[in-house]
């Protein structure tokens, strides 16, 4: 098949997918604007699903790494009620992964040097001990499914260290992206009848029904605006940052960007935006050999982000969104309660006994928080609360240790992420191989939304994690080149040279 009958069949297959959609909605509602509505959000979903096929440079291995983890992180909020579903999608995980991950042994030592290794799996080795020490009902349990989340994560990991190693030509992160890009189509696609709307489609659970003027998708595909958000953000940071990929291609994924951030209202996605914003902007700037002739390359390359962020501020309600109080009508809590949680991980911690001090609160699995305040009802039940934290969340989960090992992580991540900086400017010695300019973004970029979220410690949402995780095992066992081109990630090499990349 030719490109030009792809693209032909794919326009045709987007054009009766959307009208599908529009026939649907009319049959909901009646209406023939809503059906109007529903046939463009389709059309826009279909575009964003045709832009990941396009990133010429995927492999299979990397689509379905990265599909298996974006689809663990939507099932979270889709078959909240049904795990078994949840657990079936981790039980085909540790199967691929297995395979993908020999040998398991030589490249288990590998691990150690990894900062999202230890950002990932450090806390639920420690978690496995915790409940293995508090002689409390149901502990056993508690340890063996932490043992059974450390061993999916751990394959994970494996299986992109081993895939990575044996052809450092591939890139996994291409491929990842695009399915992070198909999952977001794809919630685009099932919410179409609601994109535009002011009250949009929600999961059945307590905490999405104050949030129903935020996007999560529709007929029975939903994820949280705030992981909706992160996944955008570093897929756009993974392609828009990459001179390697076409012009329309980086302007397409700035452009779903701006659409996503915006009817998501996520104040942490927007900091994720911001913050890879003004990291792009300082490695671009500084000099860098090269990269100093190409004068308005650059500036245009420095203006994008700050384009898309403008956008979301203005156009997309960001002004508004940004600064309240989600909960309570004139509050001023814009953490959304997340200090309330904190408080209350410090006094469970306080009160808890010396096992739970050094290994992590051992109740339950995921080491979930509850809080009087919690906006249930007095009589309870209690909801089940993340931590919105990854330094908390680590704490929480794997005690003392666990936040130790969260901190080495980080160290570790930023160390991979800007030693190429550290090397150029400080020690003047641009000869040194360095990462690719997305991977020093996303990394630094990251750090800020720790406050707020648990995406760089992984977990069935950790997709965020997986990319980063690739692009810092890529940046260990692949030589770079030294230039730097205005918005290039050196380690993608040109289109050209990648169009016959398979598995």
């Amino acid at each position: 098949m030719t490109r030009r009958t792809a693209i032909t069949a794919g326009a045709a297959a987007a054009v009766v997918l959307a009208i599908l959609a529009a026939v649907l909605e009319h049959g909901r509602t009646g209406s023939l604007s809503e059906s109007a509505e529903a046939f463009a959000g389709a059309v826009i979903a279909c575009g964003v699903a045709g832009l990941a096929v396009s990133l010429r440079g995927s492999t299979l291995r990397g689509v379905v790494i990265g599909g298996l983890f974006t689809l663990a992180g939507v099932l979270t909020w889709t078959s909240t009620q049904r795990p078994i579903v949840i657990w079936a999608v981790l039980g085909v995980e540790v199967v691929v992964f297995a395979v993908w991950s020999r040998p398991w042994l030589r490249n288990l030592r590998e691990l150690p040097a990894l900062g999202g290794a230890w950002l990932g799996l450090s806390y639920w080795v420690f978690g496995v001990l915790g409940a293995l020490f508090v002689m409390r009902s149901g502990h056993l349990t508690v340890a063996a499914q932490r043992l059974a989340y450390l061993g999916v994560f751990t394959l994970a990991v494996l299986a992109v260290v081993a895939v990575t190693g044996r052809d450092r030509r591939k890139d996994l992160s291409i491929g990842m992206a695009a399915a992070i890009l198909v999952g977001i189509g794809a919630l685009l696609y099932f919410g179409a009848g609601s994109l535009f709307d002011e009250l949009h489609a929600i999961p059945d659970s307590a905490s999405a029904r104050v949030m129903r003027n935020r996007f999560w998708g529709g007929t029975g595909v939903f994820y949280h605006p705030n992981s909706l958000a992160g996944l955008v953000v570093i897929a756009a940071v993974r392609v828009g940052f990459d001179r390697a990929f076409a012009a329309w291609q980086r302007l397409g994924v700035a452009v779903t960007a701006a659409l996503v951030l915006s009817i998501s209202d996520s104040r942490t996605g927007f900091v994720f935006a911001a913050a890879a914003a003004l990291a792009h902007a300082v490695v671009v700037l500084l000099p860098k050999g090269p990269a100093e002739e190409r004068g308005r390359a650059r500036w245009v390359a420095v203006a994008m982000p700050f384009v898309v962020l403008a956008a979301v501020f203005t156009i997309g309600g960001g002004s508004t969104f940004l600064f309240r109080d989600r909960f309570t009508d004139g509050g001023s809590d814009v953490t959304s309660g997340r200090t309330d949680t904190w408080r209350q991980v410090w006094v469970d911690w306080q009160h808890a006994g010396w096992a739970e001090k050094t290994f992590g609160d051992a109740r339950t699995s995921r080491a979930v928080v509850h809080r009087d305040n919690d906006g249930a009802p007095k009589e309870g039940p209690r909801r089940d609360l993340n931590t919105d934290n990854a330094a908390v969340g680590a704490f929480r989960r794997g005690g003392v240790l666990g936040a130790i090992g969260f901190l080495i992580g980080v160290a570790l991540l930023l160390w991979h992420a800007l030693r190429g900086l550290w090397y150029a400017v400080i020690l003047r010695r641009p000869d040194v191989a360095q990462p690719a300019v997305w991977f020093t973004v996303g990394a630094a970029a990251a750090v800020p939304t720790i406050m707020t979220e648990d995406w760089v410690i992984g977990g069935t949402n950790g997709a965020i994690w997986l990319v980063l995780l690739a692009g810092e095992v890529r940046s260990r066992q692949r030589a770079e080149p030294s230039a730097v081109v205005p918005g290039q990630s050196p380690s993608t090499e040109p289109a050209a040279g990648r169009q016959g990349a398979t598995a």
